[in-house]
C-alpha cells in the first residue's frame, strides 16, 4: 500500500501529470458542450422527422 502512495506522489510531482490534468480538462469541456447541445440536436432532428411525415401524409391524403 506504501508503493501505491509513493508512485501517486510521484506521478503528481512529474510535469507529465499536469499536462494529463490538462487534457483530463479539456475532455471534460467537450463532454459538457456535446451535452448541452445534445437537446438543440435532438429538437432539431425531431422537428425535421415530423415535417416529413406531415408532408408524406398530406401527400398521401
Amino acid at each position: 500500500m506504501k508503493t501505491l502512495f509513493e508512485g501517486i506522489k510521484q506521478f503528481a510531482r512529474e510535469e507529465d501529470a499536469a499536462a494529463g490534468v490538462e487534457y483530463a480538462l479539456l475532455l471534460a469541456m467537450v463532454a459538457l458542450v456535446m451535452a448541452a447541445s445534445f437537446t438543440t440536436v435532438k429538437n432539431a432532428v425531431s422537428s425535421i422527422w415530423t415535417a416529413v411525415a406531415n408532408d408524406l401524409s398530406s401527400a398521401a391524403g
